[in-house]
């Protein structure tokens, strides 16, 4: 039952791209872009490795700071680039534009980067260059390794059922594969506290594996070898809770203003002892964060031997 469920919002993810029943471009003084709408969780560089644009793009193009986060709900522009916009081939995710009064193809063809006639004739299926209020065209594709780059053929008659129906079959081929990663990152779900959230007890029931000062060790080892670490900080912690680090020795941490996946060396300053841990995401600017730099997962505390649940200092090198 879980997988069908699975399969069905797969589906609708697949056709249905934040919030919207097809992705439709949009212009602007600084360009073309589609719109976003912000979820929980999300943050500048996951919603750019989203629609396979930098993350710094993103902000500077909604002249939005990277350090503050972003705001649930939070209609955001997501510019179309070369890096994430083909206009040449079929390839990826269909972007449509909605056809405006009295507008010809041509005029389409000039609103879209000059998508070429024959491209928009094909992919559209059009048998003359009439076009009609409200119509929508398929203008190029979103290229996106996150949305799974799915293949989609041109709509048949201008109809974009017929486009659903090529990615319904995609999710399905790719269901089985997408349910195992799913299921992997539920192991890492991360629980907010919601009571009292300054003040987040330490799992006492069990000890978490040392494993010669975390599972990130050797990877922060390769880290520093291609780039070496400089950034030193002494940092106010609170702590967060996760089911990971207790039996894996997979320890994290939740920081503003770092790339999500680095790792990062931990000192506790009272008694020295070491942690590795990676990156999470943001703090995302919550209330209950006020005062903290960053927050630990309480497997990591444990193994830092940290006796104080509300805030501590460590020492930070990454």
């Amino acid at each position: 039952m879980k997988k069908v469920l699975l399969i069905i919002s797969l589906i609708s993810f697949t056709a249905t791209v934040s919030g919207q029943r097809a992705l439709t471009i949009k212009s602007g003084d600084k360009g073309l872009y589609l719109e976003h709408i912000v979820a929980p969780k999300e943050n500048f560089y996951s919603i750019g490795r989203l629609y396979n644009v930098h993350p710094k793009h993103i902000a500077s193009f909604n002249a939005l700071d990277m350090n503050k986060g972003l705001t649930i709900s939070k209609v955001i522009r997501i510019p179309l680039t070369d890096s994430n916009f083909v206009q040449d081939k079929v390839q990826g995710i269909p972007i449509y534009y909605v056809v405006r009064e009295k507008e010809t193809l041509m005029k389409v063809s000039n609103n879209n980067n000059k998508v070429l006639l024959e491209n928009l004739r094909k992919w559209n299926h059009l048998s003359s260059d009439n076009l009609a209020k409200g119509q929508k065209l398929v203008v190029g594709f979103l290229s996106s390794t996150e949305m799974k780059n799915v293949a989609v053929v041109a709509p048949l008659k201008n109809d974009p059922a017929k486009v659903e129906d090529v990615m319904k079959k995609e999710a399905r081929k790719n269901a089985d594969e997408i349910l195992a990663k799913k299921e992997e990152a539920e192991k890492q779900i991360v629980e907010q506290p919601k009571k009292d959230p300054d003040v987040v007890p330490v799992k006492e029931e069990s000890k978490p594996a040392d494993n010669s000062q975390g599972y990130f060790r050797s990877s922060f080892i390769q880290q520093v070898r291609e780039a070496p670490a400089k950034k030193n900080q002494t940092v106010t912690s609170g702590i967060f809770k996760t089911t990971s680090g207790w039996n894996d020795a997979k320890y994290y941490l939740l920081m503003d203003g770092i790339e999500t996946g680095t790792i990062v060396k931990i000192t506790n300053p009272v008694n020295n002892k070491i942690i590795y841990a990676k990156v999470l995401g943001e703090m995302n600017g919550l209330a209950h964060n006020d005062g903290l730099d960053i927050r630990i997962s309480n497997s990591a505390a444990s193994i830092l031997e940290i006796s104080d649940t509300d805030k501590f200092i460590l020492k930070l090198n990454y």
